[in-house]
């Protein structure tokens, strides 16, 4: 029997089917794939891979598209490939996360440098503000109190604060934007 006549059977669940044609495909598959991947092992785990899916998706197989063995041959090449493209990528993910640790020398005078400059920035900012608007923005994102909890503090209805930290942050934004 040839693969044509072995795979609707094997669509219908027939062991036996599936046994010839693993004996007739299973030399053609490995072939193929080892062509594309050229290391054993790994043809060998792709081809067993590419049989397991033939078992499962026999019925899937269209005879008006094809021959049996070339659309078997078409899962062998498309899984193979699958496998070449995830290696590469998974070397290229690799080499990315090396060269992120490659980055220049840590200049600590320089950070130091830079974050008194944006901490002054922030806070000639936060001075041109309002009144109400610094005290609920420096109780919020500086000590860390809910809006209800600065509401309550500065005794001021809830819709207030969250007006008025809207239109701080507004403020801080374009300011900081300037001063960038």
């Amino acid at each position: 029997m040839d693969a044509d006549e072995l795979l609707p059977r094997v669509a219908d669940g027939d062991h036996k089917a599936f046994e010839d044609l693993y004996a007739l495909v299973s030399g053609p598959v490995y072939g193929l794939v080892r062509r594309v991947l050229r290391d054993p092992a790994q043809s060998e785990e792709v081809a067993q891979e590419v049989l397991l899916e033939l078992w499962r998706t026999a019925g899937r197989f269209d005879p008006a598209r094809g021959t049996a063995l070339s659309w078997i041959l078409t899962l062998a090449h498309r899984r193979a490939v699958d496998r070449v493209r995830s290696a590469r990528a998974a070397g290229d993910r690799e080499r990315r996360a090396a060269h992120r640790g490659e980055g220049p020398p840590f200049d600590q005078v320089a950070e130091e440098v830079e974050g008194s400059l944006e901490r002054e920035w922030v806070r000639r900012c936060l001075e041109r503000l309002t009144d109400l608007q610094h005290q609920a923005l420096t109780l919020a994102y500086y000590d860390g109190y809910t809006y209800r909890e600065v509401a309550r503090r500065l005794s001021v209805p809830l819709g207030t604060v969250k007006t008025r930290m809207r239109d701080g942050l507004l403020r801080l934004r374009d300011c900081l934007g300037a001063a960038a």
